[in-house]
């Protein structure tokens, strides 16, 4: 070929190129334009026309109920959220699509139903049977379950198809990992994902979730616009921490239940007090609860019965009486006073001692170590009701401790102008008024800590989902005595230790003690005959106090007294000792004369 021909040829192919790609530019530049008009300039009329031939789509995006944690972060609650997969079977076998002519054709259910199989580990004929069986009984059937308890992976999946015929319920379910491990004060959940009890139902505003909306326009066939998806998030629950160690609480909570049924007890608790921060470590009840399985237990047992529970503490209080003395200054360890095994006072009042004894020329020490009745009358006798009314109230007496439980009793302590000639003497020596558990622990929490009352409290605190760290409203520290009446209110709880007839095995520790015996009332005015609330309270090292244990027996069966209780204490003081690693004690106990 010529060199013109070349040239020629040449530039037609030239041409015929530039024309191809101008025709390209002008092609793309009309599709350019039109996704303009249709996304942005008339976006608004087309999504508006959309919504009225209700070709709008949204799904649920479904927020996550928050974690129950122990002091060490082990989960003592959380979720696990499954869903329902449903579907519309008219819908589904009702698609439609253009095919290369232009022309609608149907398209068969079984172009979707593999891949709805194979998310679902389920064989394809049976997602189609579902459907099929669903027309055969309703051939205009909108509802059928494919699979219900999916798991959060495979509703992803299922989503993820784009197919709008399938639609999603929400079945949150909630899981206990420790079982009844602080099973009365987690609490548990309803059927429909409501909080119930314990602090499921006290902390909900930290736990709870809240569910978003992903909203989208669709095809008339159903299939998702590119582009058109807004979404409002979910927000996640919050986590919960509380001051619960769930290893030292998994034992106080086998032990307490060992120590009830040996007993023949109908209830029983441990608590164990932090006595530098009022943090409880643990709060044991026997019988429990597993909010896994509720039906397991009765239905009384399934709330906390430590913290509305109420019983007149006895001569758990006579350390409250001496301490009281000791801080106003009406007495000291070594006051004395005439003591016999019952006394009959001016007004006509009469108590008596547990035992017949000679009159004893008692120490206030003495009295509170041999637990007399009529010593402690004596004693307290010294100080005006009113006195002894304000002091009992600044221990916390009447009040709820600063745990604020659900349901939590105050107790009952009458104003002293009500106080009868009988009452006068009784509230030295526990009885004529009553307490909870934590109220008690709560008052020798104030013994330990040289007199300062720090409140009690199980939670530590709530993280939201996005970091926020919020802790408890709880009052400040208050003084309630001096440091030097707790102090020594402390040397007379080591005598009662050493002296008195409970002398509990705690190798290595020096600790201070007081049983409690409380006679139970009948509802008429008086008391029943030959049943007791028993307790008893514990402080260790006495020498540098860290931990209150308080272990109660609610009318034990072999023994009724409050010696009940010894074996348990000692039990869960050497537990607690061994748990946090306390520095053994030092030195040796003051010992005062019980009598002069």
């Amino acid at each position: 070929m010529s060199r013109t021909k070349q040239a020629a040829a040449a530039h037609s192919s030239r041409r015929r190129t530039i024309f191809a790609l101008g025709f390209i530019v002008i092609l793309v530049a009309a599709f350019l334009v039109r996704l303009v008009d249709l996304q942005v300039v008339s976006a608004s009329e087309y999504l508006a026309d959309a919504g009225s031939k209700g070709l709008n789509g949204s799904r649920t995006l479904y927020g996550v109920r928050g974690t129950i944690v122990d002091s060490e972060g082990q989960v003592l609650a959380s979720s696990t959220q499954l869903y329902d997969a449903q579907i519309d079977p008219k819908v589904a076998t009702g698609m439609q699509e253009r095919n290369a002519d232009g022309e609608t054709v149907e398209i068969p259910f079984s172009r979707y139903a593999p891949d709805i199989a194979q998310v679902l580990n389920l064989e394809t004929a049976e997602v189609e049977a579902i459907v099929d069986d669903a027309l055969a009984e309703n051939a205009e059937s909108r509802f059928a379950y494919l699979k219900r308890n999916i798991t959060t992976a495979q509703y992803v999946d299922l989503v993820d198809l784009g197919l709008p015929f399938l639609s999603y319920v929400a079945q949150p379910s909630r899981v206990y990992p420790q079982g009844a491990v602080a099973g009365n004060l987690v609490g548990y959940m309803s059927g429909d994902d409501q909080p119930l009890a314990g602090y499921e139902l006290f902390e909900n505003d930290c736990l709870a979730a809240s569910n978003g909306e992903e909203t989208y326009q669709q095809s008339s066939g159903g299939i998702r616009i590119p582009g058109t998806e807004e979404s409002d998030p979910a927000t996640n629950g919050g986590t919960v921490q509380l001051t619960i160690d769930s290893d030292l609480q998994w034992y106080m909570q086998e032990m307490i239940e060992e120590e009830r049924k040996a007993k023949k007890a109908n209830w029983g608790s441990v608590m164990v007090v932090d006595i530098e921060t009022g943090a409880i470590k643990a709060a044991a009840e026997s019988p429990s609860v597993d909010p896994n399985d509720r039906s397991a237990s009765d239905e009384e047992d399934w709330g906390s019965k430590l913290f509305v529970s109420t019983f007149e503490p006895g001569s758990t209080f006579k350390a409250v009486t001496a301490a009281m003395l000791l801080d106003s200054g009406t007495s000291t360890p070594l006051s004395t006073m005439e003591v016999p095994a019952r006394e009959v006072f001016d007004n006509g009042a009469v108590v008596n001692d547990a035992g017949l004894h000679p009159d004893y020329n008692y120490t206030l020490s003495g009295a509170l170590v041999d637990s007399s009745n009529v010593g402690m009358s004596k004693f307290g006798d010294e100080l005006s009701m009113s006195d002894r009314y304000d002091y009992l109230t600044k221990f916390g007496v009447g009040a709820q401790t600063d745990v604020h439980f659900g349901g939590e009793a105050t107790g009952v302590l009458r104003p002293a102008d009500e106080w009868d000639g009988q009452t006068r003497y009784t509230t030295t020596f526990g009885q004529g008024f009553t307490v909870t558990a934590p109220q008690v622990a709560s008052a020798y929490q104030v013994l330990a800590d040289g007199g300062m009352k720090m409140p009690l409290h199980i939670v530590e605190s709530c993280t939201a989902a996005d970091g926020t760290v919020t802790t408890p409203d709880v009052e400040e520290p208050t003084r309630v005595i001096s440091e030097k009446a707790a102090d020594e209110t402390l040397e007379m709880l080591e005598n009662s230790a050493v002296l008195g007839p409970h002398q509990l095995d705690v190798p290595g520790y020096r600790i201070g003690l007081k049983t409690g015996t409380a006679q139970k009332s009948d509802g008429n005015g008086g008391y029943k005959a030959g049943v007791y609330a028993t307790s008893i309270v514990g402080v260790a090292p006495i020498d540098d106090p860290k931990y209150v244990v308080m272990v109660t027996l609610d009318e034990p069966k072999t023994i009724r007294s409050s010696a009940a209780t010894e074996s348990a204490l000692e039990k869960a003081l050497n537990q607690v000792m061994k748990t946090y690693r306390v520095t053994p004690s030092t030195g040796e106990p003051t010992l005062y004369p019980k009598t002069k």
